[in-house]
């Protein structure tokens, strides 16, 4: 299969599986993508991903120079948009779940802008990661020129960039890149660890906290304080919130109706 999917309970594990080229993408592995997150966005019985990459020695290394960013000049020459979207994946609000990446090895080019993505990253000290796009005359397109900025110090995205050279796990975690450095024995088992612990909380809840964080970055304090309040409404009005609440004064773990994620609060 061009990308794996696998259910494990509330948690979706999903493997780009194309070792033999570094974890590139080709159109195939592209489309693949999107109908692994669409499955996984639409099945309210999946509360969290991960997302990795298989055979050891790359996360994923972007798209594919040979196949995938021809097909996409091609489509640019012809004068029709050509958003680098990776499976839809890097399109701002397309995923309104959490998502961990687990990066063992290489995560360059729109490896990376995957991996930044995602909601929470976490790395083997073997892994490099890197935005050498501009050595092959186009700019991170995939979301790395957005992303990059928001989530390290503005000079350090900005040497990323421009040099394209790439930098170890040990720098990646200093300058918040990743959350996390591991073995890469448990690599998968932290990831497991972590999204199980997300699972376990209210569904709705972490779903309306990521859109709060994300859609608040753009906006005014006062404004992002007002969308706060607003999905706390909505919140407080749902079973999730009464459970919660109910759990707590009767000292026990709450249980939520995961049916009720196709509700989640929006604006």
């Amino acid at each position: 299969m061009p990308i794996d999917f696998e259910r494990k309970g509330a948690i979706a594990l999903v493997t780009i599986n194309r070792p033999d080229a570094m974890n590139a993408l080709d159109v195939e592995h592209d489309q693949a993508l999107a109908e692994a997150w669409k499955e996984f966005e639409t099945d309210p019985t999946l509360l969290v991903a991960i997302l990795t990459g298989a055979g050891g020695r790359a996360f994923c290394s972007g798209g594919d120079l040979k196949t995938y960013m021809p097909w996409r000049r091609d489509i640019a020459l012809r004068g029709k948009e050509s958003t680098i979207s990776f499976g839809g994946m890097t399109l701002a609000g397309e995923i309104t779940k959490p998502v961990i990446a687990a990066v063992h090895g290489h995560c360059i080019a729109g490896g990376l802008e995957l991996a930044m993505a995602c909601d929470i990253r976490i790395c083997t000290p073997d892994s490099r990661f890197g935005l050498a796009e501009v050595r092959w005359g186009v700019l991170p397109g995939g979301g790395g020129t957005q992303r990059l900025p928001r989530l390290v110090p503005m000079g350090y995205a900005l040497e990323m960039i421009l040099t394209g050279e790439t930098i170890d796990a040990e720098r990646a975690e200093r300058i918040g890149l990743v959350n996390r450095i591991v073995g890469a024995d448990v690599l998968l088992d932290t990831a497991f660890a972590i999204a199980e612990r997300v699972a376990a909380n209210g569904p709705l809840a972490v779903k309306a906290a990521k859109q709060a964080i994300h859609d608040g970055l753009d906006r005014s304090l006062q404004d992002g304080l007002a969308l706060e309040g607003t999905l706390q409404k909505r919140l407080l009005q749902t079973a999730d919130a009464e459970e919660g609440l109910r759990a707590f004064a009767e000292r026990r773990r709450p249980v939520y109706a995961t049916s009720a994620l196709a509700k989640a609060p929006k604006t």
